[in-house]
């Protein structure tokens, strides 16, 4: 879907709501695809600058912020934005829209919030393997150790759990996206990692984690959460990931919900640790889903770390997603 489409599209939604609009594109901006002219009455026309995007996550928050800062006024339209990214926009004063008509629009006194219009159901993208559950946590593996590209299938097999005609599929998939290159007969390298990074995270939280979901807890005793850098995890069985993994890794987040990745029984978990099944609880836990791999003997690898809290969306966990990103990332991507 290219970006004529879905500012078209946005541009025919919006006369539905009598609101008019003229598009003029850009010429030669790095960032700026065009000027939106909106027309709504009993009000002068407002023009605003626009960056168009496919999908809005919590990962480019940061990034838009940024933008709207250096380009105001600036609205970012795109053919999807996730619910709790859109409140995010909206805490951080960023004008968005949406192709299906949402739209929150703050400048010149002016405030218009257009919501509750539904996304058309998204397609799954060509049935590319390399992003399915167990391709992903194959990929995982490639992207915390990019030598695993290079092993034997049977070795990358055993490491990740997956089954050895899958790997296959895999490479071919990765492949076929432009994420892996044949440098020579027996070598070859990931290519466009960073984009391959933002991949990840993405099909991560839609694809895999829903699927290591175990359940949401509380603490029996309430001071064991705001205590909890003084529990004893399980080694080799249990990690602290999200905010808690940022709190290790960065000393900057104070943590307000609680991720554990487990390999320990329902039982033994509850034991151990006190925890009370509650929907409303404030602990969440997932099966862990990596056999080695961690540089912290508490807490998740940094990538992984990084990925739960960019997915989270509010300032202090990208905030904190994005100092783990500096001292421990981007030197690889």
């Amino acid at each position: 879907m290219n970006e004529q489409y879905i500012i078209q599209n946005a541009i025919h939604s919006l006369q539905n709501d009598g609101i008019d609009a003229e598009w003029r594109e850009a010429a030669n901006d790095e960032y700026i695809d065009g000027m939106l002219k909106l027309h709504m009455q009993h009000y002068p026309a407002v023009e605003v600058n626009v960056e168009v995007k496919k999908e809005i996550r919590a990962m480019h928050l940061n990034t838009i912020e940024n933008r709207a800062n250096n380009e105001a006024p600036y609205m970012i339209v795109a053919d999807r934005i996730f619910p709790k990214v859109k409140q995010e926009l909206k805490d951080r004063n960023i004008n968005y829209l949406e192709a299906n008509g949402n739209m929150f629009l703050k400048m010149n006194g002016l405030y218009v919030s257009i919501d509750g219009r539904k996304n058309e159901q998204t397609k799954p993208a060509g049935g590319n393997r390399a992003f399915t559950k167990t391709g992903l946590q194959v990929i995982y593996q490639f992207l915390i150790d990019e030598e695993w590209v290079n092993r034997p299938y049977r070795e990358i097999a055993k490491r990740t759990g997956t089954g050895l005609g899958t790997i296959t599929n895999i490479f071919n998939g990765l492949e076929q996206e432009g994420y892996l290159l044949q440098l020579t007969k027996n070598e070859q390298k990931l290519e466009n990692k960073k984009e391959l990074l933002e991949k990840w995270i993405l099909e991560y939280e839609k694809r895999l984690k829903p699927t290591l979901n175990i359940g949401t807890f509380r603490f029996l005793r309430e001071d064991d959460f705001y205590n909890w850098g003084g529990i004893t995890l399980k080694d080799h069985k249990t990690y602290w990931g999200g905010e808690p993994a940022g709190a290790i890794y960065t000393n900057y987040l104070r943590p307000e919900e609680l991720t554990i990745y487990t390999d320990e029984e329902w039982n033994n978990l509850i034991q151990q640790y006190r925890l009370v099944p509650d929907k409303n609880g404030n602990v969440r836990v997932f099966k862990k889903f990596w056999k080695q791999d961690t540089l912290n003997e508490n807490a998740v690898h940094p990538l992984l770390a990084y990925a739960d809290l960019i997915n989270k969306g509010d300032r202090r966990c990208t905030e904190t997603a994005q100092r783990i990103y500096d001292e421990y990332l981007q030197d690889k991507f």
